[in-house]
């Protein structure tokens, strides 16, 4: 939530919709790219803004939400007429995107907003140990500021722009929702004023990047009938999965920092309605009543969650997240049936909320030239799309945006309908354009775990082997307990959002990770080898207290070495429960994507000794193994602070030891979609 920033043919259900026969374009946009950039480029009708700040836009609870409104202006004066309207529905406070578009736009009429971005750009000094700086600067003439920030360049085509602060955050009063059905009639209500004010056509698109962005899918639940199309940059479907309890754990090294920091936010007074000659000392009361009463919107639900040591010591609104069925926990989920308006996402495999997007764009009960997806090779800050808008590569980010509102806001047939459905930078690979996701041609295949050394991970806590043929021949009980070194590996640069990544040694490589875990590592691969789709580690345990938490991921091994981390997951042991009506399976009925109950009321405390089988979901991948490569899969006991299991299951666990039972009549394996075999 910075802001500036296949399967098998008898799994239909994991198949997009059909496609109406459409000739797709490539990733570049082909024959219709060059008109797509000439309309952000070239001449606008218009060149200015005028700004009407601090507007009030009353709930029909009498709940006031504020708004800054960015008219279309030509020489200084507003622009006549109806105009299409791009929201946003802000969580951080308008003010400082008001800045900071503010600045954007003089760096622009100032002429070294470009210069910046290409230089920025262009910077790559391979062999420095700074590859991690350089993928995250090479992507600053990507358009991905642009497409964040809601630029004014918007305005100067003929949008009006319009920012509001959510309820109960920035300068919107009443108590902040996190997500809730309040927020979503909210929104609704805020897209049916739009359409009614002189200024607009009736047309409106919501866009936004991270916390936006969820904001911007938020607005499809009450289908209103002014909302004509969306742009959602980092957003997520399904935040408890994708962070907020992923496997019975919570991503606490972003969602702790990031409730504070929108708890601090909005704490900032409507300093925009002083200066414009707006205040309202009735409402700014209001304002700070509602402050006062919840100044820390949900902090109280983690702590609790960090400090009750049984389950009669949660609660009631703790108790909400360990509830499937609370009104809390599905507001973390968008109702992707509702998404009935052309829709365009953007994310990335390492993205803190990587792990749902290909299920989102799949579930769109839509054409496909009514949905977009583009997925890269990045984190929350960028997510890799280094080189967009250069020769053979998908146009910029901005451009795609712009292209995309000009189409389902405006009518205008420029070709973006057209343009290719799955955008997807492969792990280990290039961009390509996916006819499907999973891909047709990778097809689920067990690849069993085994005691037998690869000889190539002598630093881990056991160096074992990996093959599509069940090669273990006896019991044999392996140990891994919790440790720290987790600190310098890619889960914690994927819930740091790609900061840590700029440590080359823990960004893009295991090994110092790996001496905490199991490693299992394959022969090398002959012929380039493509990993499609969701993954299964299924695991048999034993555990020497009453629960545990397992870790698996998976990864490519280069000839040098190097241990890329491509795909993750994790698993509190007692809420293994797996909802077999909503997960999904291969053709010889082993989970690919198993989905948990994660029901605090179904746990089921592990006992000491007794083997307990684990189906450990994986996060969706596209990957391809190079020649000479080799697939890994690591066994952790631990991966804080992506991942920290609360009190209650920690204090069960006891922090032991956990072993993991390789046993030749229940043996462990990955479910993965594989192009090819892997090598014995």
């Amino acid at each position: 939530m910075v802001t500036v920033a296949a399967m098998l043919a008898c799994t239909p259900f994991l198949a997009p919709i059909a496609s109406s026969g459409t000739a797709f374009t490539g990733i570049d946009g082909g024959e219709y790219a060059a008109g797509w950039t000439a309309a952000v480029d070239g001449p606008q009708p218009y060149n200015g803004v005028s700004p009407d700040l601090a507007v009030p836009i009353t709930m029909d609870d009498g709940t006031v939400l504020k708004a800054d409104i960015i008219h279309p202006a030509r020489n200084g004066r507003i622009a006549d007429g109806k105009r299409p309207v791009i929201l946003q529905m802000q969580g951080y406070g308008k003010l400082p995107l008001l800045v900071g578009q503010a600045v954007l736009s003089a760096a622009d009429g100032l002429g070294i907003k470009k210069p910046l971005e290409d230089w920025a750009g262009s910077l790559n000094l391979p062999g420095v140990g700074l590859d991690g700086l350089f993928d995250l600067t090479r992507q600053a003439d990507s358009g991905f500021i642009e497409a964040a920030a809601q630029d004014w360049k918007l305005a100067d085509a003929g949008y009006t722009l319009v920012q509001v602060d959510l309820r109960g955050t920035g300068t919107s009063g009443g108590d902040w929702q996190v997500f809730g059905d309040r927020e979503k009639q909210d929104i609704a209500e805020v897209i049916d004023w739009i359409t009614r004010q002189p200024w607009s056509d009736g047309n409106v698109g919501t866009m936004g990047v991270s916390f936006t962005a969820i904001s911007a899918l938020e607005a499809t639940d009450r289908m209103p009938p002014g909302l004509k199309a969306v742009f959602a940059y980092e957003g997520s479907g399904d935040i408890f999965n994708d962070i907020a309890g992923s496997g019975g754990a919570v991503g606490v090294g972003f969602l702790v920092p990031w409730l504070i920091g929108v708890n601090a936010l909005k704490m900032i007074p409507d300093v925009t309605s002083m200066i414009v000659g707006k205040f309202d000392p009735a409402q700014q009361l209001q304002w700070l009543k509602d402050r006062i009463a919840d100044p820390l919107t949900l902090v109280d639900m983690v702590v609790n969650g960090y400090t009750a040591l049984t389950p009669d010591q949660l609660t009631a609104r703790t108790r909400q997240l360990v509830d499937p069925n609370s009104y809390f926990r599905k507001g973390l989920k968008t109702d992707v049936a509702h998404i009935q308006v052309p829709t365009f996402m953007v994310g990335s495999w390492f993205d803190i909320f990587g792990s749902t997007p290909t299920d989102t764009f799949n579930s769109i009960p839509l054409p496909e030239e009514q949905k977009k997806l583009v997925m890269g090779d990045g984190y929350h800050l960028g997510t890799g799309v280094a080189g967009f808008g250069h020769p053979g590569m998908p146009p910029r980010l901005d451009v795609l945006q712009r292209a995309w509102f000009d189409h389902w806001l405006r009518g205008i047939d420029n070709g973006i309908d057209k343009y290719t459905p799955l955008t997807v930078k492969q792990q280990g690979g290039g961009w390509t354009d996916a006819p499907q996701f999973p891909r047709s041609e990778a097809v689920y295949r067990r690849v069993y775990l085994d005691d037998i050394p690869s000889g190539t991970s002598p630093n881990s806590k056991y160096d074992g082997g990996l093959s599509e043929t069940p090669r273990q021949v006896s019991v044999n009980d392996l140990t891994v307990a919790p440790g720290l070194l987790s600190l310098c590996g890619r889960d914690v640069a994927r819930i740091s959002a790609g900061v840590t990544s700029l440590i080359e040694a823990c960004g893009n490589d295991s090994r110092i990770w790996e001496n905490d875990g199991l490693t299992f590592t394959s022969s090398p691969v002959v012929d380039p080898t493509t990993i499609s789709g969701p993954i299964n580690v299924h695991l048999n345990t034993v555990q020497d207290a009453a629960d545990g938490y397992w870790v698996a991921t998976v990864n490519d091994v280069s000839p040098d070495g190097n241990s890329r981390e491509i795909a993750t997951g994790q698993l509190v042991a007692s809420v293994r429960q797996v909802d077999d009506d909503t997960s999904k399976t291969s053709a010889n009925g082993d989970y690919t994507e198993p989905h948990y109950f994660l029901d605090l009321s179904r746990r089921q405390p592990t006992i000491p000794g007794v083997p307990v089988t684990l189906d450990v979901a994986v996060t969706p991948i596209d990957a391809v193994l190079q020649p000479g490569h080799r697939l890994r899969v690591d066994i952790y006991a631990s991966n804080f602070p992506k991942g920290l299991p609360p009190l209650i299951f920690l204090a069960d666990s006891g922090l032991k030891p956990q072993h993991l039972r390789l046993d030749p009549d229940a043996p462990s394996w990955v479910n993965m979609p594989l192009t090819a075999s892997i090598p014995d």
